[in-house]
């Protein structure tokens, strides 16, 4: 089969100074050191990855693309989204996945908008840093955090955290998301990264360069198609933690209308 040429684009990693980096949801103390993730622009190989769709697999590379039967189009009805559509991606995640148990509980919308309270309270920017949105401490605390009446007993068996990202209204054309095949991450590549705000300290990670890092994307992705991302799995012996990241795709048209996406955070109980 004739894979589609790569392209090349720049992709933030992070760099180890011995400082952990951490970003700050408030003003730090004067004088406080900060070391800020994504200070690594790497000029990386990103391949298009349609006409090998079905070989990806969440428990290896980290990701997997699916067709999606979700009809919901009220993404700007934040009661709508989790009234209506949290049921439905609990359900589409519960089938991909095989979990006897899916709880949804967080989304974020990525779309143009004007008013700037709403933007910083759902951090609506496209994301341009490689991340992973949890890590060995922060995956287990979470369910914690949303479910402290059962967590011993859901903390016993596997748990895994899933992203589903889809288009919204159009295709997607401009800032899509590119994902690092798992097998090519070694261990030391994770950086630890403090999301510090001021009654907590949260973490997720950051990643090193390596070459050995392959990425791929699936340029103009339909409304009818979502991703599942793998952020933090409690089984060792598949893939853990997904590396992704925006990206700006040379072969975008020039006058691409903005992205328009939603990313809904899940978490499934085998």
């Amino acid at each position: 089969m004739t894979h589609a040429p790569s392209v090349r684009s720049t992709l933030n990693y992070t760099i180890d100074k011995g400082v952990t980096p951490a970003l700050y949801f408030y003003s730090p103390e004067p004088g406080t050191v900060i070391h800020d993730p994504g200070d690594d622009p790497r000029d990386v190989s990103i391949a298009p990855s349609w006409d090998r769709v079905d070989r990806f697999s969440l428990d290896r590379e980290g990701f997997e693309l699916h067709p999606c039967d979700i009809e919901f189009t009220r993404f700007e009805d934040a009661g709508a989204v989790r009234g209506e559509f949290f049921p439905e991606v609990a359900r589409f995640v519960r089938e991909c996945v095989g979990a006897r148990r899916v709880h949804v509980f967080d989304y974020n919308i990525r779309a143009p908008r004007t008013d700037a309270a709403e933007q910083q309270q759902r951090g609506l920017n496209p994301v341009r840093l490689v991340h992973t949105d949890y890590t060995t401490v922060s995956g287990p605390q979470r369910v914690r955090d949303l479910l402290p009446d059962e967590a011993d007993a859901l903390l016993a068996r596997r748990v895994a955290f899933y992203n589903l990202w889809k288009p919204t209204r159009r295709r997607v054309e401009q800032l899509p998301l590119a994902m690092c095949d798992v097998s090519t991450v070694a261990p030391e590549d994770l950086v630890r990264l403090e999301l510090r705000y001021r009654d907590r300290t949260g973490e997720i990670y950051a990643y090193r360069y390596a070459e050995a890092h392959r990425w791929h994307y699936f340029p103009n992705m339909e409304v009818n198609h979502a991703l599942l991302l793998k952020c933090y799995d409690s089984e060792p012996a598949v893939a853990r933690f997904l590396a992704h990241s925006a990206f700006d795709d040379p072969t975008s048209p020039p006058d691409a209308p903005p992205r328009e996406s939603i990313e809904v955070r899940t978490i499934a109980f085998f």
